[in-house]
């Protein structure tokens, strides 16, 4: 059986279930989706939790009657007469924005619906489902258009793909990176502030210090050179970007004595002017431009989602110019930095797709085509499997899209390669070549982690919090037993920061089992318990979060074998 079969029809007999218990409720849409389905409805009370229970034991009656599902075909004008008279003011909608004369509708019991199908046999084939969550969604995704109430739920073939599912979903739900980021206290949002705009506390913001020296370093190591571009641009920089034609719902923009500016979504055009600053030479190319860029997006509030999907965030953005015969080996260079640094934070799977032309882009065919020949061409000789995703590529250029699995093998969008020949023209790029003619530089738009924001959210719920040494906020937390030996715990506390490792004294009055219990909470790789003992012979009682006990070390034993893990960055 086809898995968005059953689930389409799961979710049309959920349609019907809520139009029985409630039968003054409006139907809207209600596809199959990557994990399940959903239906949207408008109803004049908002559904509650517990009604979800409800409407599962209907859709169980529904199921036990085994309806068949029955398909017509029928022209307009009669299936708005029978959606008029049922009072379905969005399906008349629908039926007005459907191309042809004919529409099709499915009948089982008493129930119909718009629907293209297709369905499986009969109600009674539903065999595993769960309703899962309600949410808000406006109708066609229109802000001025009216909210409805979206019900999600998910169906399998069998009671164990679901039960496995449902853990899964358990198990993300705890590594939700608001809640571990809340409960660590790494970063907040403040409706003071405004939506999609990240707060960072101490430790996330130690997080992020982490993350950003280790990509720095590496861009330097790699011949890449760090530049810095203002936040605010004047408006012609984007106009002749193409982004004011193709992003500018995106953009915040404001005037100024008269003069528009837009605050940046991107921070290629700032590249492509510190290229334009002086004449090049083909002798200066492949020529790589390295920014941590912070940029800002006026995404609608209905898709903002914790660090994933922010208004504010900082790329590891880079723009390499190179000549038309560089590109591939500069492709696979990229593509062998992502992985490597992948590995690097615990990510060792991943998927790969290669996105093409948009309908709304910029450019000729011959450059595209090539554009896209390099990007193909370069994962071929890297041999790494891709899909084509039609018509997804930037407005500008193709592009190779690397997308890291988790611990539950989900998916996050990260690194992007994008192959570009139509900026360069528009701003009229050029280098002196080996004859002293002029001639026109390829650009690749590059990230390797991507957002930073969105790849912190990654790194927390990928490791539950628990994230190993090297990029532990505080690696260590030194915990005395009693007052008694609070001098020697601040002794062991300077000596490990003079040897650069990260710690926390917990010299609260309180007791130790509860200073245990706080430390372990707080996913600390390492706690230190020292006693009269430990201070009578300059030793440690040690435990380790991944390791438990690991028994009494010396002070030098111990600080030589957390920097050795932290050099090896142990995952």
């Amino acid at each position: 059986m086809d898995l968005n079969t059953l689930r389409h029809s799961t979710s049309h007999i959920m349609a019907q279930a809520v139009k029985a218990l409630w039968p003054n409720t409006k139907l809207g849409i209600g596809p199959s989706i990557e994990d399940g389905f959903y239906y949207d409805f408008d109803k004049a009370e908002p559904f509650e939790p517990e009604d979800l229970d409800k409407i599962e034991k209907k859709m169980l009656e529904i199921i036990r009657a085994d309806y068949k599902f029955e398909k017509s075909e029928l022209s307009k004008e009669e299936a708005a007469k029978i959606f008029k008279k049922r009072g379905e003011k969005y399906k008349l909608e629908l039926i007005k924005e459907i191309p042809g004369e004919k529409v099709t509708v499915y009948k089982d019991g008493d129930f119909i619906d718009l629907c293209r199908g297709p369905h499986i046999e009969s109600t009674g084939r539903v065999r595993a489902f769960k309703l899962l969550s309600i949410a808000g969604a406006y109708w066609h995704g229109i802000e001025t258009n009216p909210m409805l109430q979206r019900i999600y739920g998910t169906a399998f073939e069998t009671d164990e793909e679901l039960n496995n599912y449902l853990a899964l979903m358990e198990e993300a739900r705890k590594r939700d990176h608001r809640i571990v980021g809340k409960q660590l206290e790494y970063f907040s949002m403040n409706e003071e502030v405004g939506p999609g705009l990240v707060l960072y506390h101490p430790k996330g913001a130690m997080l992020r210090f982490l993350i950003e020296d280790y990509i720095r370093k590496e861009h330097l190591k790699r011949g890449y050179q760090l530049v810095v571009g203002p936040h605010v641009m004047k408006s012609d920089i984007w106009i002749q970007s193409g982004h004011f034609e193709y992003y500018k719902e995106n953009m915040y923009i404001f005037k100024i004595e008269g003069q528009e500016y837009a605050i940046k979504p991107m921070n290629c055009p700032g590249h492509i002017l510190v290229y334009k600053s002086k004449t090049r030479s083909y002798r200066d190319l492949p020529l790589k431009y390295f920014e941590l860029g912070t940029v800002y997006r006026n995404e609608k509030s209905g898709v903002l989602h914790g660090l994933l999907r922010v208004r504010g965030f900082t790329q590891d953005d880079a723009h390499i110019f190179c000549l038309r015969e560089q590109i591939e080996e500069e492709i696979i260079k990229v593509i062998d930095f992502v992985i490597d640094t992948l590995n690097v934070f615990g990510f060792e799977d991943f998927v790969v797709e290669l996105s093409t032309r948009p309908a709304k882009s910029i450019g000729n065919d011959e450059d595209w085509d090539a554009a896209h020949h390099a990007l193909s061409n370069a994962l071929k000789r890297k041999y790494i499997r891709y899909s084509v995703n039609e018509g997804d590529g930037a407005f500008y250029g193709p592009k190779i899209d690397i997308k890291l699995k988790d611990a539950l093998k989900r998916e996050w969008q990260c690194a992007t390669i994008q192959c570009d020949f139509a900026l360069p023209e528009r701003f009229d790029l050029k280098y002196i070549g080996e004859d002293g003619r002029e001639y026109r530089p390829i650009m690749l738009h590059r990230v390797i982690l991507g957002s930073l924001e969105r790849f912190t959210g990654a790194l927390l719920e990928h490791f539950a919090g628990a994230l190993p040494l090297w990029l532990a906020p505080t690696q260590v937390i030194i915990i005395p037993v009693s007052e008694k030996v609070l001098s020697y715990a601040k002794k062991v506390e300077k000596t490990m920061v003079e040897n650069n490792l990260r710690v926390e004294l917990d010299y609260r009055n309180e007791r130790l089992q509860k200073k245990v219990r706080d430390a372990e909470m707080e996913k600390v790789p390492y706690m230190v318990v020292v006693g009269e003992k430990e201070a009578s012979d300059g030793s440690l009682s040690v435990r380790s979060k991944a390791q438990g006990e690991m028994g009494r070390l010396m002070i030098d034993e111990f600080i030589q074998m957390v920097k050795k893990e932290i050099q090896e960055k142990v995952k």
